[in-house]
């Protein structure tokens, strides 16, 4: 194994351990295919692993992880406002030339402290965010599991279609919230599934994004709504199908849903008004904020759910959350549709 350098057996434990970026991975495939000797270590890292599987993920409470870096900071300020430190110092100094063992012995005890600090912040909180970060995605992808659990048992009793409703040409996909009665939204489709209980309100709540409050879903009255309440309850964008389409559960894979696009964003909350946004080079590039921009989950009409850091998905090339006809500097009104099947288009 000496002709492994540290860089590539880190690369394998981490691909090992599953914990590998994509551009990380890749390069581990490529050392794994080129090698026999790298099959070998990999081969041995799996083995000593093994025994993990048996146990049950338990995932960092964010109480503690939160606890645990707000204890830090306060330790930190306690530390460099603290006028007793500032005193003792001063008089250490002033005994140098007495005591100059004891002195070097704290001194270097001091920097071994503080060695150990800067090591906790540089290797375990990052190895927590992303503990954390993965457990979100987790949680998230549950939730796109309920849903497309909840739409296939919704199929099986409308003959294999999709939740729908009937919207005219021209009208408001945007308008979340709306209480008339004309469809002027296209996530009035995914409430359809909470209003026939196919699936609970709160499965369209992604765990990974941060908002202020959650909403109260004890007190919501399912019945005296046409459409989700509002935004804050629904964090998840629904495909728009091509107009006089009848979208089915397919083997095929296609999107139907995913974490919120970023055109959401920027909505207006007040339905009387025009809807005119224009695209910039950052808003055609941005990933959902559900995850930070990091990246965003999707799931397909055969059940899969991927994890993405690019704006499609594995199996095309087709952004999902602009048309193919958007472009840098139009401006979007929220009637726009797909112009074929191919334009996956997820909104609002």
């Amino acid at each position: 194994m000496n002709s492994l350098n540290d860089r590539h057996k880190q690369l394998l434990l981490d691909y090992a351990l599953g914990m590998a970026s994509q551009p990380d991975s890749e390069q581990a495939k490529a050392l794994l295919a080129s090698n026999a000797e790298v099959d070998e270590l990999y081969r041995l890292f799996k083995s000593a692993l093994s025994p993990l599987s048996s146990l049950s993920p338990e995932p960092c409470p964010d109480h503690l992880a939160n606890r645990t870096v707000a204890r830090l900071k306060a330790e930190a300020r306690a530390d460099a406002a603290d006028p007793e430190l500032h005193q003792l110092l001063a008089a250490e100094q002033s005994l140098l030339g007495q005591h100059k063992l004891p002195i070097l012995r704290n001194w270097r005890e001091a920097i071994a402290a503080a060695a150990a600090v800067i090591l906790f912040i540089s290797v375990l909180l990052p190895a927590l965010g992303l503990t954390r970060e993965k457990y979100r995605q987790f949680r998230c992808s549950a939730n796109l599991a309920d849903l497309s659990n909840a739409l296939f048992s919704y199929a099986s009793d409308y003959e294999g279609l999709l939740p729908t409703v009937a919207m005219e040409r021209g009208a408001p996909w945007w308008k979340v919230g709306y209480a008339g009665t004309e469809n002027y939204s296209n996530t009035r489709r995914g409430w359809l599934l909470v209003r026939q209980e196919y699936v609970a309100p709160n499965r369209f709540i992604c765990p990974a994004r941060r908002v202020p409050r959650r909403p109260d879903f004890a007190a919501l009255k399912i019945d005296e709504h046409n459409d989700f309440p509002s935004r804050a309850y629904i964090h998840y964008s629904i495909r728009i199908g091509c107009p006089d389409t009848k979208e089915r559960c397919s083997e095929l894979r296609r999107i139907v849903l995913a974490d919120l696009n970023p055109l959401s964003e920027g909505l207006p909350n007040d339905h009387s008004s025009a809807l005119n946004i224009q695209l910039g080079k950052e808003l055609l590039a941005s990933n959902s904020r559900n995850h930070n921009g990091r990246g965003q989950n999707l799931l397909h009409t055969n059940g899969s759910v991927e994890y993405t850091k690019v704006r499609c998905s594995t199996f095309s090339e087709d952004d999902i959350y602009t048309l193919q006809i958007m472009s840098c500097g139009q401006r979007i009104h929220g009637h726009e549709l797909p112009s074929c099947e191919k334009d996956t288009f997820l909104a609002p």
